[in-house]
């Protein structure tokens, strides 16, 4: 894949979420959301495609899978006002469908076509299924891992500002009530997963992201997190209590322990 065919799908990206954009101030303030991190997981993607030392081929795949990853949030977006899958629809494979209904990878071999539509479909299921390729795994690993790292960008940002502030699908209409749920905090500790499902507070929610470490998959993308602080920040302004501390600490001790095993060549 040419440097000249990624711009053209760069290109074809911007008009798209042009073809999306609205009048109205909070709409398009959500809509702007998606485009920028969109923007920050291309640029996640190709970091950790360089500490892993993807060739040239490869890391173009990723860029591409970055850029198109989240392209069903904007019809999403505009027929639901929501970024609620469980209100709305997949966004997933919405952004699958709209690629193929729109044949953005017309020019791409039907292998590379493929690659990139699994890809953008599989990136936000619970647990990746079992079964696939090594091509399309690692390419569902990487989307995943530079989809998080702007995840808790954006959410840290936005959590320096008063939550009634944030664009109004940012934050899943969950309250800032300046408290966690027991169970939420024991799925982190037992290093689960956490279901949107049992959420009730903006800081259930800061503790499903921090479970995501544990689901990280590559040590780029562990190094990026210590490297951001992210833990700390996404903890910075919940509550204090022995039962966090011993989580964080447990969290830190696990990201620190994967890298070590994994020392730089």
């Amino acid at each position: 894949m040419d440097n000249k065919r990624v711009e053209q799908y760069r290109a074809w990206f911007s008009r798209f979420v042009q073809e999306h954009a609205t009048g109205n101030e909070q709409d398009q303030q959500n809509i702007l959301l998606k485009k920028t991190h969109t923007d920050g997981v291309c640029a996640n993607a190709l970091q950790i495609a360089a500490g892993l030392d993807l060739d040239t081929a490869a890391t173009a795949l990723a860029g591409i899978i970055a850029l198109f990853h989240d392209v069903g949030r904007f019809p999403q977006y505009v027929r639901y006002r929501t970024f609620e899958d469980s209100r709305s629809v997949n966004h997933a494979v919405l952004g699958a469908k709209t690629l193929l209904e729109r044949n953005v990878l017309r020019d791409l071999p039907k292998r590379e076509r493929s690659l990139i539509v699994r890809a953008v479909a599989l990136h936000n299921v619970f647990i990746l299924p079992v079964g696939l390729d090594d091509e399309i795994l690692l390419h569902a690993k990487l989307i995943r891992d530079a989809d998080k790292l702007d995840i808790w960008r954006v959410f840290i940002e936005l959590s320096d500002r008063d939550a009634r502030d944030w664009p109004s699908a940012a934050g899943l209409g969950l309250p800032d009530a300046g408290e966690y749920s027991p169970g939420v905090l024991a799925s982190l500790e037992r290093r689960e997963m956490v279901r949107l499902t049992s959420l009730r507070t903006l800081n259930d929610f800061r503790l499903l992201q921090l479970a995501w470490i544990y689901d990280l998959n590559f040590i780029p993308s562990l190094a990026m997190v210590l490297e951001r602080s992210v833990i700390e920040q996404l903890t910075a302004s919940m509550p204090q209590s022995d039962e966090l501390s011993r989580v964080v600490g447990n969290l830190r001790d696990y990201v620190r322990a994967r890298i070590d095993a994994h020392p730089p060549r």
